[in-house]
């Protein structure tokens, strides 16, 4: 470590809290990069759920198939098709209910520690509808149609788990019932993960369907399709200059990665915290093994690659699980370890190919997994990130939501919705004003600045309100899953339509709350675009920010951004 300035963490709470905005955000990004800040117990609470919850309930759920072995012959048991199945069926059922990617205090969950039931089966609740203002349908509120809805899929697909054979009469209601429930509410269509978990579905649904008896190919070689278009479009979406960032801020993060080598992740720590060669050298050696996997598995015809290539994604996806990504998606890393042995190791004869042998399934599979992903890359305010399938890759749509200091955000205690905001969640286990102030505003904004996609706020926020200090910083993404009942980074789900949901029923007054949204980088295009909204009059402002130029700024405001910071914003913000 060199460095011109001795002042090193860690700051005492008092200077950081007292200092102005930008200094703030320096000295906050500082003591974050000096420390490993994830907890052991926290992480250990994590680990109980994937292994008690998530794989004990697939166990107890296939225990239940006919012809089960028996718990000590799991090679008999766990690599089965109706074990596969219900593997899939099971993760739609346990993210619908709310343990799986929203789930827990790494995604800001305290008390309760979910949303998901506790939020969707309530009435009154604020949802986002697929065509809002049709009658019934259309409301910003949810009623007993979407609850009804919402339970009747969990029942559907309860009776597939609790079945001792998963049939196609027995998949066919819940094919059927996740796209009505995006129809209804869009975020639900995203909680049971479509774009991977619905898509599988969908194939074994279809197969079955054509007349494939249940061990037949056909399925098998559709998902294996699906599976490998899902590690491309994540490679894909890895080809910019953000994730360097995403795998410094990851890496620092992770309770397991050498601490020794934190430091040297950062270009030049505590003066110039931007990725260093060895952090980006992790992120270009990532993209090219995730791009190995499909390529090597789905082109494999000798048991030795196969097997080889299986330990590369089993290692790829671990190394991820296993150092805390942002959301915090373990699950899905598992069942993409999973699920690649089944369908690659246990049915190596199952040709890709063969999915051409039913046209409707090959057509529906293309455009889930090239057309939809396609767009969403190049147009990524048309589609969720999510659907687009950019895992990780630190270029995804987000929203700062900012509130006049006072009384204003006390209004959005008007909703209906199962938990707090994370202030008020935390205020109950954590009196001291200080600590509370530190954990649940100025924290924050380290995850956002560090992060290279942060940089366009730099030019947005003086714009939006008059002076930055006047206002409390609230993320979309966290408070959006206190108000949707879900979060996972998809910043489509927390921007303008849910800010106008919100007002709706709180009636803020110009000026009392701004949102600056950010889209997300189009793959290959040089810009991100930002909009500034007031809860009151709409739209204020937009403007696009040319990333090649900020990525030699620092992730705090210095020079003519810090001036502008501090002498305040426009009229408009005032």
């Amino acid at each position: 470590m060199t460095t011109s300035d001795p002042d090193l963490p860690p700051y005492d709470p008092e200077r950081i809290l007292s200092a102005p905005f930008s200094e703030r955000v320096r000295l906050a990004c500082r003591t974050w990069a000096d420390s490993s800040p994830n907890q052991p117990k926290v992480m250990a609470l994590y680990w109980a759920k994937y292994f008690v919850l998530l794989i004990g309930g697939w166990t107890f759920w296939v225990s239940l198939n006919a012809d089960y072995p028996g718990l000590t012959s799991p090679l008999e048991w766990a690599f089965t098709a109706d074990a596969f199945k219900k593997a899939v069926v099971w993760s739609v059922f346990y993210e619908l209910l709310g343990f799986g990617c929203g789930w827990g205090p790494m995604n800001a969950r305290f008390k309760p520690l979910m949303g998901g039931i506790y939020h969707f089966a309530r009435p009154g609740t604020i949802k986002l509808p697929l065509f809002r203002g049709v009658p019934l349908i259309g409301g910003d509120v949810r009623n007993w149609l979407d609850v009804g809805a919402y339970l009747a899929t969990e029942l559907a697909l309860l009776h597939v788990l609790i079945s001792p054979e998963v049939t196609p009469e027995a998949l066919l209601p819940c094919f059927v019932a996740i796209p009505l429930l995006g129809i209804l509410d869009k975020t639900l269509f995203l909680v049971a993960r479509a774009e991977h978990y619905w898509v599988a579905l969908t194939c074994l649904v279809f197969a079955a369907v054509a007349g494939e008896p249940s061990g037949g190919d056909l399925w098998i070689s559709a998902c294996k399709v699906v599976w490998g278009f899902i590690w491309f479009w994540a490679a894909t979406s890895k080809l910019n200059h953000h994730f360097p960032h995403v795998i410094m801020f990851m890496m620092n993060n992770g309770p397991f990665f050498p601490k020794i080598l934190k430091k040297r992740l950062f270009a030049d720590f505590p003066d110039d915290l931007r990725p260093s060669t060895f952090a980006t050298f992790m992120a270009n050696f990532g993209s090219t093994t995730e791009y190995l996997i499909p390529i090597l598995l789905l082109s494999s015809t000798s048991e030795t690659l196969t097997l080889l290539a299986l330990g590369l994604m089993a290692s790829f996806h671990g190394f991820i699980a296993l150092n805390n990504p942002n959301g915090m998606p373990i699950e899905w890393n598992i069942l993409m370890i999973y699920g690649g042995v089944y369908l690659f190791g246990f049915n190596m004869d199952a040709s890709p190919l063969a999915i051409l042998s039913l046209p409707a399934l090959a057509a529906f599979v293309f455009f889930m997994m090239v057309c939809v992903p396609t767009l969403g890359n190049f147009f990524p305010s048309k589609v969720s990130f999510l659907l687009s399938m950019r895992y990780y890759a630190g270029n995804w749509m987000y929203n700062v939501w900012l509130f006049r200091k006072g009384e204003s955000v006390e209004k959005l205690k008007k909703l209906k919705k199962a938990s707090g905001t994370i202030r008020e969640q935390m205020a109950e286990f954590i009196p001291d004003e200080q600590t509370l102030e530190l954990l649940t505003n100025t924290n924050m904004l380290v995850s956002r600045f560090m992060h290279l996609e942060g940089r366009p706020l730099l030019e947005a926020l003086p714009k939006a309100v008059d002076h930055i200090d006047n206002y409390d910083w609230y993320e979309g993404e966290v408070l959006g899953g206190a108000i949707l009942g879900w979060n996972f980074g998809d910043g489509h789900l927390n921007g303008s339509e849910l800010l106008r949901a919100v007002q709706g029923q709180c009636g803020f007054e110009e000026g009392e709350l701004r949102v600056v949204s950010v889209e997300s980088q189009p793959l290959f295009g040089p810009k991100m675009h930002w909009q500034i909204f007031d809860a009151a009059t709409g739209l204020v402002e937009e403007g696009d920010t040319v990333i090649s130029e900020m990525r030699e700024v620092p992730p705090w405001p210095t020079g003519e951004y810090r001036e502008a910071l501090e002498r305040g914003g426009t009229e408009s913000g005032r």
